[in-house]
This record gives structure tokens, C-alpha cells and sequence, in this order.
């Protein structure tokens, strides 16, 4: 097997001697390139944030942003990494010869101060500068800047969300980034989204007793995990590298799938969209394009986008987190599990995937193969989450809604609740008390009483029980006040 190798700023370079666990932020770092930083160490700063070559959903090539902090650098064997430090046209003796355009933007405009987080910003803006469907926004299209989350170029500051500053203050940031161009043809990031990115390779690098393994197919998957009941499985590595961070958590084996063709396919059929285990939030968002409003609803609320750019429903899924975010909507939806080991696969309904705690029905060897959402989609949908920010915030409480209203009558209920239970849960009393009722005030203000006695809620540091009670009952009240006119019309 070739030895493991990573191409960072056009160089390909052996990632031996690190350790298996070691990070793409410590890897950089220790060949100095300390542009990338370490804020965290959770993903939540965007301090760290590099380029990544990834398959493309509009071109062949994106160029996406990822939190170096949480990706081990053995994950990106045979794959393309730019830093900060890359983005800027080389001069004599290694010394930048002209700034990239958005490195230029935040230097005129002032978005630098101390600098810390600076390349984290660069990097993240870069992966929007270079997105293909990016074009002038609707509501900006005359350049007064109306929609405050979009520019007059298109950029959409959702991109910008995992990164934190301490010192300069969004709005020059904000400015530098609704100031930049597009890219020139003669751009050679921009002619690099024109190519395939490289094809995942199948990686055995082990050092010190540990091993970092990504099998080719899922047949080799399935059969490694057969033989190696120690072996920590990761996709995006948003979970289990917080844990490597922060709990110097080690493990003998990691099984990295997030490259696996079969894990990675979406399928739309006349009776349900199957979407492959491994693909990204992000890729998910953008090829769906809204076709399913509750996950478009979601979406945006799930941390941030360098979280989503390497997230995974199957991973969502499969730590079996009370209060992740993907379920309650999953649940709503009346989503089911595709489960599959070396013996074959079975299909579990979401509702009976979770048995206590973060544990579920899946058996050691298994993985979760796809996710299969049924249709028709209920059209009434919404999904509610109550957290102390807006955005890139865990859950106090999420809610999620999925209505079939006909002729004033409630028809079908579905609705999944999350941060109220051990596990994800149904709001199977509210359902009944919705379903065969007219959508009227009376109806609504009894199966609120209702919701807010499901689940067994807890008191912590993100909210209290009555809290979370209450947020319950509200959330029915707020959907019905959203959706009476709709539903009249």
C-alpha cells in the first residue's frame, strides 16, 4: 500500500511520522504553517479553518472549509488542502507576491486587528468566494445590501458562521466579505473546480499500536468491522474529534467511511428519497435545493457551516445525542434506518432506532448505510429550535412539526422532540390529540397542554425543566399563529 501522503499548498508531503489521532491543525503547524490556529479545539471558533478539494455539487470540484481542529490529517490521504498561507500569489524567497482578493478586502476594510482569527475568516470567506452558484441575491441585486445575511455579490454570510472575532468587530468583516469579486479566469483555484478532485484512496497508516483505516468499499468496511470490535467509526470526525481534543479520548482502530461511493449516493424514488449515510449536511442542502422544507428549515440552525461541511446524518445519528438536531426533524418525517453489516442490511423505522441514552437497536458491526424519508411529504411542516443564540448553538429544545391539514381537519400528525427525553422522541399523545380535530385555536390550545407533559425534561445549564416544558406548549401556539392564514388560503 502506498504510504500516506496529503498535498497542502500544491506540495505533496508524507503525513509519517504523525500519530494516527494527530489533527490537520497540529499536522500544519508542526511544518510551519501557523496561519491555522487553535482557538478551541471544538470546531466552534473557525480559527482553524483550511480548504478542502471535495467533490463538487455545481462543478466538479468545491473548494470547501473545514475545521482543521477536528479532522485527523490521515483523513485526508491523497487529498488537496490550501491554508491561509496558500491563498496568496508566491513571490521571490517564499514571500507572497499580491494578496488574494479576499485577504485584500479584509485588509482595506479594516476586518483584522490582532490577526488571531484572521486566516480562519480568510479561509471560510475563500470557500464562498469560490462557490460556483454564488450570484447577486434577490433583495441586494441593487447593491443597498437590504437582506442583512446576503451581499449585493452574492455572498451569503451563513459562510461566516463558525467563525468567531474577539477584538475587530463583525461589521468590517461583513463589509470585505460583501465586497469581493469574482474570480478571473485565470484564477488558479477557480480552474482548479474544473477537475476532479482526487479520488478517496484506501489508507492503512499505523503507528504506535494505533490505526487509522478507510477501506475502499463497503464490503471492506463491513468486514473490517466484523474483525475489529474496538474500531471507532468516523465520517466527518465533528463528534469523535471534540472527544480526541478535549477527553484525550485514543483509540487502537478508527474506521474513517465518509468516503465510501455506497454512503454516499442520493436517490429520489415515487415513494421516498434515500440519502446516503455519508454525505455532508452541506452537500444534502444544496442538492435537495428545499425539495424537503423541514430539512431546509434545519439546515441553517445546525451549528455552523464548517460544521455542516463535514457533518453527516449518519453520524448525527448514530452518536444517538439527545439533542442533535437531525432526529426530532427525521422523526417527523417518519424516517427509517438503513442498517447494514457483512450479513446484509435491514430496515429499522427511526421511531424504534433509539433504546436509552445514546443507545440504539444498531448491533456491533453495523453501520448506518442511508436514510429513508417517505413520501409524500406532509405540507404543513416546521421546525422549531430553542437555543440562547440564533445561530451555531446547541439545542435547549427542538421541535419538529409535519401536518397533513384537509379541509380544516387535521388528517395526520407527526411530531419529533429533542433535549426533553433521554432519547429523540414522538410526541405520540399530541399527535392523537391533533389528529381527526379541526386546526382551530380550541384544538390547538388543548394539545399544547398536552406537549408540554411529553417527554421527562431535565434541569442543566441550558435551561431548566419548566423551562423546557413550557417551550413545548409555545411552539405548537407559534406554529399554529404561522400556518392559520396559510392553512385558510
Amino acid at each position: 500500500m502506498v504510504a500516506a501522503r496529503i498535498t497542502v499548498n500544491g506540495k505533496e508531503t508524507p503525513i509519517s511520522p504523525a500519530a494516527p489521532h494527530t489533527t490537520v491543525l497540529d499536522f500544519l503547524r508542526e511544518r510551519g504553517l501557523t496561519g491555522t490556529k487553535e482557538g478551541c479545539a471544538e470546531g466552534e471558533c473557525g480559527a482553524c479553518s483550511v480548504l478542502v478539494a471535495r467533490p463538487g455539487v455545481n462543478k466538479p470540484t468545491d473548494w470547501v472549509a473545514v475545521n482543521a481542529c477536528l479532522v485527523p490529517v490521515a483523513a485526508l490521504d491523497g487529498q488537496e488542502v490550501i491554508t491561509s498561507e496558500g491563498l496568496a500569489t508566491a513571490g521571490e524567497s517564499g514571500m507572497p507576491a499580491a494578496l488574494h482578493p479576499v485577504q485584500e478586502e479584509m485588509a482595506v476594510r479594516g476586518g483584522s486587528q490582532c490577526g488571531y482569527c484572521t486566516p480562519g475568516f480568510i479561509c471560510s470567506m475563500a470557500s464562498e468566494y469560490y462557490r460556483p452558484d454564488r450570484c447577486a441575491h434577490p433583495d441586494s441585486a441593487d447593491g443597498t445590501g437590504t437582506d442583512s445575511e446576503h451581499g449585493p455579490n452574492g455572498f451569503d454570510l451563513h459562510a461566516l458562521s463558525g467563525n468567531l472575532c474577539r477584538c475587530t468587530g463583525y461589521r468590517p468583516i461583513r463589509d470585505a466579505a460583501f465586497a469581493v469579486g469574482t474570480p478571473t479566469e485565470n484564477d488558479p483555484l477557480a480552474q482548479r473546480r474544473e477537475q476532479s478532485p482526487p479520488e478517496p484512496v484506501a489508507t492503512e497508516y499505523t503507528r504506535d499500536d494505533s490505526a487509522f483505516l478507510r477501506p475502499s468499499t463497503l464490503a471492506d468496511a463491513l468486514q473490517l468491522l466484523r474483525e475489529r470490535n474496538d474500531a471507532v467509526v468516523v465520517a466527518g470526525s465533528t463528534d469523535w474529534g471534540v472527544e480526541v481534543n478535549i477527553r484525550s479520548r485514543r483509540a487502537n482502530c478508527v474506521v474513517a467511511v465518509d468516503r465510501l461511493p455506497e454512503l454516499r449516493e442520493m436517490r429520489v424514488e415515487s415513494d421516498h428519497i434515500e440519502i446516503g449515510a455519508a454525505q455532508t449536511l452541506t452537500e444534502i442542502e444544496r442538492r435537495l435545493d428545499g425539495s424537503v422544507p423541514l430539512l431546509a428549515g434545519l439546515f441553517p440552525q445546525f451549528a455552523s457551516r464548517l460544521i455542516r461541511n463535514s457533518a453527516t446524518l449518519g453520524g448525527n445519528l448514530g452518536t444517538g445525542s439527545p439533542i442533535g438536531d437531525s432526529p426530532p426533524v427525521l422523526l417527523a418525517l417518519e424516517a427509517s434506518v438503513v442498517l447494514a453489516d457483512a450479513d446484509g442490511e435491514r430496515e429499522v423505522p427511526l421511531s424504534d432506532y433509539f433504546t436509552g441514552y445514546r443507545q440504539s437497536v444498531r448491533r456491533p458491526g453495523e453501520l448506518i448505510r442511508a436514510v429513508r424519508i417517505p413520501l409524500p411529504l406532509s405540507p404543513v411542516a416546521a421546525f422549531h429550535k430553542i437555543a440562547k443564540r440564533r445561530f451555531d448553538d446547541i439545542s435547549s429544545v427542538a421541535v419538529a412539526f409535519a401536518l397533513d391539514i384537509e379541509d380544516g381537519i387535521v388528517r395526520k400528525a407527526r411530531i419529533g422532540l429533542g433535549g426533553v427525553a433521554a432519547t429523540p422522541i414522538r410526541a405520540l399523545a399530541t399527535e392523537a390529540a391533533l389528529e381527526g380535530k379541526p386546526w382551530a385555536a380550541e384544538t390547538v390550545e388543548a394539545a399544547s397542554q398536552v406537549l408540554q407533559a411529553q417527554g421527562t425534561p431535565m434541569d442543566d445549564h441550558r435551561a431548566s425543566a419548566g423551562y423546557r416544558s413550557a417551550m413545548l406548549g409555545q411552539s405548537l401556539l407559534k406554529l399554529y399563529a404561522q400556518t392559520t392564514e396559510a392553512v385558510s388560503s
